[in-house]
């Protein structure tokens, strides 16, 4: 039962539905409240526009500014009784009471047991903090600029909570103020996934116990607090990370019911970081090609326009992500398969540096180039699952290049304000072309370096050194894919249903188009081969010396260039992505795709910022510059 203060309601309010108290705010600005604000409510009330700010404000026009908020949300309010001035202990009360906000406590020492509860449930709701974490002031007047800044406050509770397009922060503010949980999370998701993904085939399992992990996520928010950023965070990943409690496949029927003892490492980062994994997505089978066809999941379409492709390999997870199926997700990239979709989906993608992030349990296509890493609809939403899946792991002794090299935080670089000062090189090499689709894209590339002007930052035009050679040299999936996937396989112990690739081929079970390709892998005898070590040594040397030369000789910050050189394929054309995916992997080095556009015909177009080894930290500083300076991305039309 409620503890009432000396204030109380003419009357009932009309009771507010649980869709209409969902809403998120960030509770921001000094202890006290501040001292200015603007609210369109507040400037309604004619009385309250002839006062000082800074004087206090009575009773009734407390009450009538709370009318005004009621009747602007449909809502009943039949006012406050009283005369004179309102204290804040009493606005408290009345807005409480008003709203029926969920019970909670607080640490103010200078309120009674009742009071605390209600000041604790307005601190948790982002509505009204105290002075300092202990001294609340309840006797103090409420000023006229307080009452704008409560108003203002109110309206962002009462806006319902929409999981289209939610960010991680806003679930976090929203599950914080108690007004929505993981639990709603997870269902309002799985209820997308059962709505539209029909049309889309980018999911291949949903998992049956997300609800049930969202329910011990929950209760442990109750009673010890959250984990972090990603406590109860729902999260999609694409079909080649190991889950231990579902299937692992590859997108490959072959592996249809193979269930690894273990998760992943970077699933099992996620988990410990409360993170659930809600769903397994579709990819390109094996992570071959990047069209996203398998012969477990079939074709997976992209949102934006269902006769087009959605990228791959990781086009599952892309157009998972961007139909809001999902929080965020995982992907894996050897040549372009995390930015490549996401460019195709409006989509922010980070392929880390070599090194940062562990491989263990990931279906191996080329060990030398492989990586996994995050794919959002907001650069700050891929920071925070880059963060909770960085850093060192035994299994995987690659990552000893991370230590000492991982930020405390990467959230710690959304800065608005990042491209100020900042020089990026524009690669000319990459916006050549003649065909009018790879015209669009350029155009949209080079009005994004136009925009990165405008937001402070320095442009210069310049040349890869020994780009064609370079260019030259081929992706190492076609020497190493059999004898690491068959590493793998071994590791699934006695319950792989195959052991070799070899197997895998005599058996039939895999997509009809990849038998050539597995041919020629399998047909590999050996990794004991000068022309295979030349292609390991000289390519990386030859492109990490290359980039950091333009890179010192111009004193740049990063590069820039299309993410794909042409936007989604239409289906049975095929999918030409350029050669824009492969400085990153050639060298090692990191990139983030970030929303530069759409073509004239709807489809989505990113732009890629390149950096220096494990200098992930200043691309995602310049990528979420870029994002806030222009906010491109746009959700599906066809899955609202």
């Amino acid at each position: 039962m409620r503890k009432m203060t000396s204030w109380k309601l003419k009357g009932s309010a009309a009771l507010l539905s649980a869709s209409l108290l969902a809403g998120s705010f960030i509770l921001t600005g000094t202890p006290a409240e501040a001292s200015s604000s603007t609210s369109t409510n507040a400037g309604q009330v004619s009385s309250i526009q002839k006062s000082s700010l800074t004087s206090p404000i009575t009773v009734q026009e407390f009450s009538k500014l709370l009318n005004a908020v009621a009747k602007g949300n449909g809502l009943e309010f039949k006012g406050l009784d009283g005369t004179g001035t309102i204290k804040r202990k009493d606005a408290a009360a009345a807005i409480y009471e008003w709203i029926e906000l969920p019970e909670s406590t607080s640490e103010y020492t200078d309120l009674s047991e009742a009071e605390s509860e209600i000041a604790g449930a307005l601190l948790k709701a982002g509505i009204m903090n105290g002075y300092s974490s202990t001294v609340f002031a309840p006797n103090q007047p409420v000023t006229i600029s307080d009452a704008h800044v409560l108003i203002d406050r109110i309206e962002a509770y009462l806006t319902p909570f929409d999981i289209t397009e939610a960010t991680i922060a806003e679930m976090q503010t929203a599950m914080e103020q108690g007004k929505v949980t993981s639990v709603t999370l997870v269902q309002l998701y799985l209820a997308r996934i059962h709505r539209y993904d029909d049309q889309l085939h980018a999911i291949l399992t949903v998992n049956d116990k997300a609800v049930e992990a969202a329910r011990k996520l929950d209760e442990e928010r109750r009673t010890t607090g959250p984990r972090g950023p990603l406590h109860g965070i729902p999260i999609i990943v694409k079909d080649n990370y190991d889950t231990a409690d579902m299937p692992t496949t590859a997108g490959c029927v072959c592996l249809k019911d193979s269930i690894p003892d273990n998760d992943s490492e970077q699933v099992a980062r996620l988990k410990a970081a409360g993170a659930i994994i809600i769903a397994k997505a579709n990819l390109d089978e094996f992570a071959f090609n990047i069209t996203t066809s398998s012969s477990l999941g079939g074709q997976t379409l992209n949102p934006y326009n269902l006769g087009h492709y959605p990228g791959g390999s990781s086009g599952g997870t892309g157009a998972a992500i961007a139909a809001n199926f999902a929080a965020a997700g995982l992907g894996t990239d050897t040549g372009g398969s995390i930015r490549i979709p996401s460019s195709l989906n409006s989509l922010v993608g980070i392929r880390p540096t070599i090194g940062l992030s562990s491989r263990d349990g990931i279906i191996p296509l080329a060990l030398t180039q492989d990586v996994g890493g995050p794919m959002a609809r907001t650069v700050a939403d891929a920071a925070a699952v880059l963060e909770a899946t960085a850093g060192y792991d035994a299994k995987d002794l690659v990552t000893t290049q991370s230590v000492g090299r991982v930020p405390d935080s990467y959230l710690s670089y959304l800065d608005k304000e990042g491209l100020q000062g900042a020089r990026i090189g524009v690669v000319t090499q990459l916006l050549s072309g003649t065909k009018a689709e790879q015209n669009e894209v350029n155009d949209i590339t080079l009005q994004a370096v136009k925009d990165m002007e405008k937001l402070g930052a320095t442009a210069v035009h310049i040349e890869i050194p020994n780009y064609e050679a370079i260019m030259k040299f081929p992706s190492l999936s076609g020497w190493e894919f059999k004898f690491q996937l068959n590493d793998y396989l071994e590791s699934l112990g006695e319950d792989a249903p195959y052991h070799s690739l070899e197997e895998i081929i005599a058996s039939g079970e895999y997509l009809e188009s990849h038998k050539s390709s597995m041919e020629a892998r399998q047909a590999r005898e050996t990794l004991d081969d000068n022309e295979y070590r030349r292609i390991v040594l000289d390519r990386t040397k030859l492109t990490q010396e290359s980039l950091l030369k333009v890179m010192a000789e111009h004193n740049l910050d990063a590069l820039v260039y299309p993410a794909s050189a042409e936007p989604a394929g239409k289906l049975g054309e095929g999918q030409n992505s350029g050669v824009n995916n492969r400085l990153s992997p050639f060298s090692g080095f990191p990139a983030i795709t970030v929303p530069a556009g759409f073509t004239d015909g709807g489809l989505p177009v990113g732009v890629e910022f390149l950096g220096k080894a494990f200098d992930e930290g200043t691309l995602i500083k310049l990528a979420y510059s870029y994002e806030q300076g222009t906010l491109h991305r746009k959700s599906p039309a066809l899955t609202p």
